[in-house]
């Protein structure tokens, strides 16, 4: 394990690259930002998300990938379909007692000689005190690293690399942090109404001013598994 300065993307690409990846699922994908990234970088993407409308939403913003509705535990896959499956921030998103599976079936979609990708975010950091009072991830984000830990023991899978670093969020002001909370999920956006007051002052003493913007941390660990 390694502590490192780098971005999530850079990370996730250079691992592709070495595996000389083509064809990527990106589990949990949402709106397709990540599907559109790699979609950018010449990869053949597939997006899974479990929100028909979401998805409808990725199609249309990236309409040079595929995208699916179905679910990380059931994904409508045939065996080896991918080089590399990757979980961006989802895996905590999946029910706690689904989450094994999910790895199972990424592990079954997944090629020889591929990689299964997964991106937590850690209970810990600025961004997390900020976001404190819209959700309280602790359990779960604990939980997601917990089945990974799991899988490997077990032996569905082996570690490849574990990198743990800082991911640097910028916002204009807590209304715009808010925001990116409520696009991210927006079953969220009744408790950041509800909790403005809280968030706006957690924003002014744990952001950090970086010109005109503000700086938010969140420690994330990065797994590739094969």
């Amino acid at each position: 394990m390694s502590q490192v300065k780098v971005d999530t993307l850079p990370l996730i690409l250079a691992a592709l690259q070495k595996d000389k990846a083509q064809s990527v699922l990106d589990v949990g994908c949402g709106r397709g930002r990540l599907s559109s990234a790699l979609a950018q970088q010449g990869f053949s993407v597939t997006g899974l998300d479990p929100q028909a409308e979401i998805i409808s939403k990725a199609a249309a913003a990236v309409p040079s990938a595929r995208f699916d509705v179905g679910t990380a535990e059931r994904m409508p896959y045939a065996d080896r379909s991918f080089d590399a499956v990757i979980f961006l921030n989802a895996l905590h998103h999946v029910p706690a007692q689904s989450m094994p599976a999910a790895l199972k079936e990424a592990r079954r979609v997944l090629r020889e000689n591929g990689s299964i990708i997964v991106v937590e975010p850690k209970a810990a950091g600025a961004f997390f005190t900020v976001m404190l009072p819209v959700e309280d991830e602790t359990e779960i984000r604990a939980l997601a690293e917990g089945a990974i830990s799991d899988a490997i023991e077990n032996g569905l899978v082996s570690l490849k690399a574990k990198v743990v670093y800082d991911r640097i969020s910028r916002f204009a002001n807590a209304d715009k942090f808010i925001a990116f909370l409520n696009e991210a999920d927006p079953m969220r956006a009744s408790a950041a109404a509800a909790e403005k007051a809280t968030i706006e002052r957690l924003f002014s003493e744990h952001a950090e001013r970086d010109g005109d913007m503000f700086t938010l941390v969140q420690p994330m660990t990065f797994f590739q598994l094969v």
